[in-house]
């Protein structure tokens, strides 16, 4: 199997290298970096690797950077896409239990989940003031009951590649790819996977705007 990671990238200098480097220490060599426009010292530090950089010419947002970087995967082959992040978070280890189910013919679609074991240590007001919350109105809205909506840590097989197509460019990404899963009755499954916290991450407000930009989707279709 062809496995491509991509990872959307903004304003990251202080961890992309150690992204990168975790993903090759694992053997994956098919990395697609693309960077949405960053203000700081990104795209030199990538420049720098062996791997796939493309660029955004304005910022657009994650879902955006996420759906160039499946469109080049695709083009160039890819049976498997990995969706990976540029903060040093993400842990490579798993990435072989993360496309397990897709190689097994199990599933279309896999997602991370945090919550299917106790590795990693969730801070408690992101834990149950933004992702409990998320995690609701996301499983209302989509009408898949997933354990974790916005990890991010996700693999795709090759007919949920060529088949989803994200519009949210944004954030609200994470719960379009569950709706798509379901709208487009594409196989799915989870897995427990780790994510390190380096510092606090999404803040309170941002979580907010999540739930926003959700509600305002669902009334607007």
């Amino acid at each position: 199997m062809n496995v491509y990671i991509v990872v959307a990238a903004y304003n990251e200098e202080n961890n992309i290298s150690r992204a990168i480097d975790d993903l090759e220490s694992y053997g994956y060599h098919n990395v697609v970096i693309v960077d949405d426009k960053s203000q700081d010292r990104t795209v030199e530090i990538v420049k720098n690797k062996n791997v796939n950089l493309l660029q955004h010419v304005i910022n657009r947002g994650q879902g955006a950077s996420l759906q160039t970087g499946h469109d080049f995967a695709l083009q160039n082959g890819a049976d498997i896409v990995v969706d990976f992040d540029g903060d040093g978070q993400m842990q490579a280890k798993d990435i072989e239990k993360l496309i397990q189910p897709i190689l097994e013919n199990q599933a279309d679609i896999v997602f991370g989940s945090r919550f299917l074991d106790k590795k990693t240590k969730i801070p408690l007001i992101k834990k149950y003031l933004i992702h409990k919350p998320a995690r609701q109105l996301n499983n209302f809205l989509t009408g898949i009951s997933l354990s974790d909506v916005h990890c991010g840590f996700r693999a795709l097989g090759k007919i949920a590649l060529e088949r989803i197509q994200l519009t949210q460019d944004r954030m609200s990404h994470s719960t379009e790819f569950v709706s798509l899963t379901k709208r487009l009755n594409l196989k799915y499954n989870e897995v427990p996977v780790e994510i390190i916290y380096n510092e606090f991450g999404q803040s309170f407000g941002g979580g907010l705007k999540i739930l926003k930009e959700l509600f305002i989707n669902k009334i607007l279709r």
